[in-house]
């Protein structure tokens, strides 16, 4: 497939414009998509083998976070810039292939989820292009996310990915990350078979826990984020490293408020998607 061509997927052609592929990239050698909806390749020059022979069963979303999308390209694909990631999908609803899913994209960073620190290596990596917090935050077009459906799906199927493997980049870095933030519909996704969701509980007047509390109800709290996969120590401190925990989970799990303050509906929220894991999962989590 040429770089920076697209296949016919059924999007009006007038709103698609020649994809801004890196001088340096131009002369790549391109590589079959493994996505059969991937309608560009433009590879990157950065990813390296998974570690150990690990066999990718973790999908994890991001958005860009750059003002424009030739940026993003750019960031992604150009070498020395360390970074990387297997999928872009435009707001247009195109898919960009950069790294073959059997390879590892440097796309996580610090990170860790369930006890697992090498990210990179067990997950397929997706930016979807929107110019997040720090350039205005837009909502994402319904064009982009049904085609980000589609190619979760798709790598569900091939990878074997479970529902509650389909991550936020803030999930697993919640002291660094905001992607893809509270404006991302996680419910929709969830409505169509991808990603693990329960509907938030309301939110109510009542006690909290906060910054600074110290109790038994902390450590339950840290306990039980734990056991979904958050990297967070039960020592009954509400202290910064839980409170940026439970602002990722707000993040995804109850967007109508993220304020890192675990309420009535941040906790009740929480038991709900613990209560829906697989038991496996749950184990696995928790060790």
């Amino acid at each position: 497939m040429p770089l920076g061509s697209f296949a016919s997927n059924g999007f009006d052609s007038k709103r698609q414009r020649a994809l801004p592929v890196p001088r340096a990239n131009a002369n790549m050698k391109t590589f079959t998509p493994d996505s059969s909806i991937a309608s560009d390749v433009i590879p990157s020059m950065n990813y390296g083998e998974r570690n150990k022979g690990r066999l990718p069963d973790m999908i994890l979303l991001h958005y860009t976070g750059m003002p424009d999308v030739e940026g993003a390209i750019a960031q992604l694909c150009t070498a020395g810039t360390d970074v990387s990631a297997h999928y872009i999908v435009l707001e247009d609803g195109r898919i960009v292939q950069c790294v073959p899913e059997a390879k590892r994209a440097w796309h996580a960073g610090l990170a860790s989820w369930a006890g697992e620190e090498d990210i990179n290596s067990c997950s397929i990596g997706v930016e979807i292009v929107n110019r997040g917090h720090d350039w205005g935050y837009p909502e994402f077009p319904l064009r982009q996310i049904a085609a980000v459906i589609a190619l979760c799906r798709g790598i569900m199927l091939r990878r074997k990915v479970p529902s509650h493997r389909v991550l936020a980049h803030s999930d697993v870095a919640p002291a660094r990350k905001k992607d893809p933030g509270e404006k991302f519909p996680w419910h929709s996704l969830a409505n169509s078979g991808v990603g693990h969701w329960v509907q938030p509980a309301p939110i109510v007047r009542g006690e909290t826990l906060k910054l600074g509390t110290i109790s038994d109800d902390v450590a339950d709290l840290q306990t039980a984020l734990a056991r979904y996969g958050y990297g967070v120590p039960a020592n009954g401190k509400y202290d910064a490293t839980t409170m940026e925990v439970v602002t990722a989970f707000q993040r995804h799990f109850r967007p109508a408020r993220v304020d890192g303050v675990a309420d009535h509906s941040t906790l009740t929220t929480l038991q709900s998607l613990l209560a829906s894991l697989p038991s496996e999962a749950t184990v696995l989590a928790a060790k």
